[in-house]
């Protein structure tokens, strides 16, 4: 057993007793008390030595059987986004044209004139698949500028104010890597797909210093209470602002590894030269970037045309290039390359690049990742073993997508859609994450998507392509010592161990022992980051 026999042992301030933890540590798997000091774990073992070590003092929580996993990491989220999203306006559940203009139309009312009406996560799948248009809702939008995405972040919709801001019209030509979907006569819809976006968010007016705080904020609260400690947040310098100020402030409540565009390498070898990576609540060193689009987009890179769009095969986002460079520099400079690729043309092109640059900058510890990976070609699925590529996946896109996959895919190549358990058996290393604001950033549901591949729209009650679902073990070390590794801090967080920090999650039931479609019913009862209990269920 483990013990807190150091010369001078520290004082226990935290305990915990009579619960039943999964360590997420290979080599003790289970315990039943943990005693922590400050912010680090001193002792996981049993309830009778841990009360030996309380103190006057000490605060003693009695688990009475509760279920304790190390800290959820989320290891794929746009974390101010999120937050954002949070007070926008909600079209994620909308499930008809009707409903999708009267839920902007009543948002509306409670938005200053001349306002932008942002975000709105709508999801076309859910009423048909028509894309909306501007001419839905001009009539109810005509003081404010809207630009509202879908839920995948791969396309937008414009009314006719915001591109009269933007100064669009129709002889605004396309953007290499983006589409402006028009009407037969020519004239822009609304609707703008990946590197097009950019042509109508630039002319939308920054966020304050305030606006960002508040978000960062809600942010932080909200996934707190569902049991997430830690967040890759993939995203901007401007975003890492934000984290730095609540950071220097002493405001911090989620600790966050903050990825910034691969294309601004230099600057981040730069910044760390000058002031290091961080610390355990703010981490440098990650680089992201994009191969293809999205799926629901049909801008995903596919190796064969979409089965209902015969002559579309998605798109390429980057010059290739342009990623071979940077991910080669990034890597000769110590630096992390996270590219995000969703065809299984994609996949297989940021294999070859990670294959490439592993050979000519030599053997290191680069933990090379590829966000979703959603749609794999057979030949590519032992690759990330091979070349110790980290699959960075977000189960909850399965259930939500596989409601309408086939149709886009064909059935045949669904077989290997986010394929969790191959990618294991492969040997990859598997890290699970949200994709939030995309989807909800609850690993309870994230785990449950994984272990019954349940769809949303009910249909699949035996799971989609259930030769692909994963334990609830492996689920847990997807989101815990395994997102941990993706993220280089496999040393401090991501199992409960002795030296870790004290980062815990207790939860109402064993997700063990339940049947595995009580998983999304279990409840998180606290949240502890750091020895500090951060929210309480009441």
């Amino acid at each position: 057993t483990t013990s807190a026999a150091a010369t001078k042992p520290s004082p226990v301030t935290l305990a915990v007793v009579n619960a039943r933890i999964w360590t997420g540590d290979a080599r003790r798997p289970w315990a039943d008390a943990l005693a922590v000091s400050g912010d680090t774990i001193v002792t996981v073992g049993s309830s009778a030595e841990v009360k030996k070590l309380a103190r006057p003092g000490t605060v003693v929580i009695d688990g009475a059987g509760q279920f304790i996993t190390p800290g959820f990491i989320d290891s794929h989220v746009h974390f101010l986004q999120g937050g954002l999203a949070l007070t926008s306006v909600q079209l994620r559940e909308v499930r008809t044209r009707e409903t999708f203009v009267s839920q902007i139309a009543e948002y509306v009312l409670r938005v200053p004139r001349g306002k932008w009406i942002e975000r709105g996560d709508w999801d076309h799948e859910s009423w048909g698949g028509e894309l909306p248009t501007r001419e839905w809702i001009d009539a109810v939008t005509p003081n404010h500028p809207v630009w509202i995405n879908r839920l995948d972040g791969h396309m937008a919709l414009a009314n006719s104010l915001a591109l009269k801001l933007a100064g669009i019209t129709r002889e605004t030509t396309n953007v290499s890597g983006g589409t402006i979907v028009r009407d037969a006569s020519g004239e822009p819809t609304g609707v703008f797909k990946d590197n097009a976006m950019w042509l109508v968010s630039r002319a939308i007016p920054a966020l304050t210093n305030t606006e960002w705080d508040v978000a960062l904020a809600d942010a932080m609260r909200y996934v707190a209470s569902h049991g997430v400690t830690s967040v890759h947040n993939m995203g901007y310098w401007e975003e890492y602002a934000v984290f730095r100020r609540a950071h220097d402030a002493g405001k911090l409540g989620t600790r966050i590894y903050s990825a910034v565009p691969l294309a601004s390498w230099e600057r981040l070898r730069d910044t760390i030269a000058e002031h290091g990576r961080g610390d355990d609540w703010l981490r440098l060193g990650a680089l992201k970037a994009f191969v293809d689009g999205s799926l629901g987009s049909h801008t995903a890179a596919m190796l064969e045309p979409f089965t209902d769009a015969p002559n579309d095969t998605g798109l390429l986002v980057n010059e290739l290039d342009d990623l071979y460079r940077w991910i080669r520099d990034a890597d000769a400079a110590g630096l992390q390359s996270i590219v995000h690729a969703i065809g299984d043309r994609a996949i297989r092109i940021q294999l070859d690049i990670y294959e490439r640059v592993a050979r000519e900058n030599g053997a290191r510890d680069r933990r090379f990742r590829i966000e979703h990976a959603q749609h794999l070609s057979a030949p590519d699925v032992p690759r990330f073993g091979k070349l110790g590529v980290i699959a960075s996946v977000q189960p909850y896109h399965a259930i939500d997508d596989g409601r309408w996959a086939e149709r886009v895919v064909g059935r045949q190549r669904a077989q290997l859609m986010y394929a969790f358990q191959s990618l294991l058996r492969s040997g990859a290393t598997v890290a699970f994450g949200s994709d939030w604001f995309v989807a909800p950033p609850i690993p309870l549901m994230g785990i449950d998507a994984a272990v019954t591949r349940r769809t949303l729209d009910g249909l699949n009650p035996a799971g989609w392509i259930p030769a692909e679902k994963v334990s609830v073990e492996q689920a847990l070390r997807a989101y815990t010592i395994d997102a941990a590794r993706a993220g280089f801090q496999d040393d401090r967080l991501g199992s409960l161990e002795r030296g870790k920090l004290a980062d815990f999650v207790m939860i109402d039931r064993d997700l063990t022992r339940i049947p595995v479609d009580e998983v999304v019913g279990a409840r998180v009862m606290r949240t502890v980051i750091g020895g500090r209990v951060v929210f309480e269920a009441h």
